[in-house]
């Protein structure tokens, strides 16, 4: 993505500046000369009409007249290109804001504002925020990270993280990675990480080991009958598919559902406090059961 904005970047300072030298925009990008002639052959490859002239006074220009909406990219490409950098706000910070002004300049399109996408809590402050740059900074220049962890038991350790994606999964934001401590693929809380430093330290992606890992963590899953009461309607289509769900005459509600074995499964089934009624399995029951008494007791 980072060359892809800054190959668009150089058609923009070209249309407008007519010539600059390959020294100027290898200081502007904070990149190599050599990179920038990579992005020149990038370019030409794609049918861009780009040149460049040795001497005094020259440098890398487009021909006269060149207009980019009827060269290379279609209508649709370029709404498509147009949408893609606006669903970018899912990442605080992303900079999508000056580079879909300066497409829909070249484009000549007024920006649709069709999508909008907030990551972090209501409430939120500005280290959630740069916690969300900093991992995103760090996964796509490929750098280890360093980081304080609370477990599910309350254990605070320091981890070092080669960090390969942010996960959205169950209302909550996670990061996967592979964990030096462990030297395996883990999937880490963000809301339980803190002090997070990017080091200098590059890594190589272990794309074998990535789906190795991901057979190996598949979840056992419960299959469950459950009946919510219309006290907890507003949950109920929210948190469960629709075809799983029956509406009952008193106005409850019969769903079938399936959920991965954990911890966070109990606690998820007991915030619905006495809405809720397991049908099946019997084990689950028994388990919520034990869990209630256990809570009577400590308030009795």
């Amino acid at each position: 993505m980072l060359q892809i904005n800054r190959l668009f970047e150089i058609i923009y300072i070209l249309l407008n500046k007519k010539i600059v030298t390959a020294g100027k925009l290898a200081e502007y990008f904070e990149v190599s000369v050599r990179t920038i002639y990579r992005d020149i052959d990038i370019l030409s490859s794609a049918g861009i009409p780009i040149y460049t002239n040795q001497g005094k006074g020259g440098g890398i220009a487009l021909l006269d007249n060149y207009v980019l909406n009827k060269s290379i990219l279609s209508e649709k490409e370029q709404n498509e290109i147009l949408f893609a950098l606006q669903s970018l706000s899912l990442t605080p910070n992303s900079g999508k804001n000056k580079i879909l002004s300066k497409l829909s300049s070249l484009f000549n399109k007024n920006i649709v504002n069709w999508i909008e996408v907030d990551p972090s809590p209501w409430g939120s402050n500005k280290d959630q925020i740069y916690k969300f740059t900093t991992l995103k900074n760090a996964i796509l220049n490929y750098l280890i990270i360093e980081f304080e962890y609370i477990n599910n038991s309350g254990r605070k350790s320091t981890r070092k993280v080669e960090p390969v994606k942010l996960l959205f999964k169950a209302n909550t934001w996670y990061l996967y990675g592979f964990c030096l401590y462990r030297n395996e693929y883990r999937t880490f809380k963000i809301s339980r990480m803190s002090n997070i430093k990017v080091t200098d330290y590059h890594f190589t992606r272990r794309l074998e080991r990535i789906k190795k890992n991901h057979q190996k963590s598949s979840q056992k899953m419960i299959d469950m009958k459950l009946k919510i009461s219309s006290n907890s309607a507003y949950r109920v289509y929210d948190e469960f598919s629709e075809e799983k769900i029956i509406k009952n005459q008193d106005g409850s509600f019969t769903i079938d559902a399936s959920f991965p074995e954990s911890k966070w499964l109990i606690g998820y089934l007991l915030s619905f406090g006495d809405d809720i009624d397991i049908i099946e399995p019997q084990q689950l029951r028994n388990i919520i059961q034990y869990k209630s008494k256990k809570i009577f007791n400590k308030y009795h």
